[in-house]
């Protein structure tokens, strides 16, 4: 696998710096894969650019979860769960009208994935939700390629969280190696041709009206 799932969550919450910005109406919480250099990932621009074209004039901030996105997973998935929570618990204290939306691919579902997924052992991994009181923020997740489905008693991010599940979407590439049984490594890599970003954030922009 090159993405990590679900562990323990041992990293204090980072706190992002408070900035003059007003909030916005929405904003796009996002992990992106392993090996992308700091920012969004591709895919994330590609799902915020999508995600903007559909709420009509409403403004759509984004934040890129600062986190390694190495190949040492064990010690990258917590620091990325770590500033994702981080980031949600301060737009939830400072800006309690924007709907927040977490997304992440590859690796970076497994980040969400940490936050939101029932406190239960999947294989050697232990999630480790976010505290209730946040959780009516969030409007919506959204994650591609999850590696949550490729494990030992897991599978699709909405059957094991009770609290984020129904507000959840979880898109596996058809053969996509990293969250099926499938063997096409191109697969993981095709979110944006094969419609399914476009196919999210149409799920996302209905809850968040």
């Amino acid at each position: 696998m090159c993405a990590a799932v679900s562990v323990p969550l041992a990293v204090p919450f980072a706190m992002p710096l408070a900035t003059a910005q007003p909030c916005p109406d929405i904003e796009v919480i996002f992990a992106r894969g392993t090996g992308a250099p700091a920012g969004l990932g591709w895919l994330g621009d590609e799902f915020v650019e999508s995600l903007r074209g559909k709420v009509g004039d409403r403004t759509v901030g984004a934040y890129a979860v600062n986190y390694p996105a190495s190949f040492d997973f064990d010690t990258s998935a917590p620091a990325g769960a770590a500033d994702a929570a981080g980031r949600v618990r301060y737009m939830a204290d400072n800006c309690p009208d924007t709907k927040l939306v977490l997304g992440g691919n590859s690796q970076g579902a497994g980040v969400i994935d940490l936050i939101t997924v029932d406190p239960k052992p999947l294989g050697r991994f232990t999630p480790t939700p976010m505290p209730p009181d946040v959780a009516d923020h969030v409007a919506a997740v959204a994650v591609f390629g999850n590696p949550l489905r490729d494990i030992r008693g897991g599978g699709p991010l909405p059957e094991l969280s009770g609290v984020y599940g129904p507000k959840t979407i979880d898109l596996c590439g058809l053969d996509d190696p990293f969250c099926s049984s499938g063997l096409n490594f191109a697969a993981h890599f095709s979110y944006v041709k094969n419609g399914m970003v476009d196919q999210a954030t149409s799920f996302v922009a209905d809850r968040v009206r």
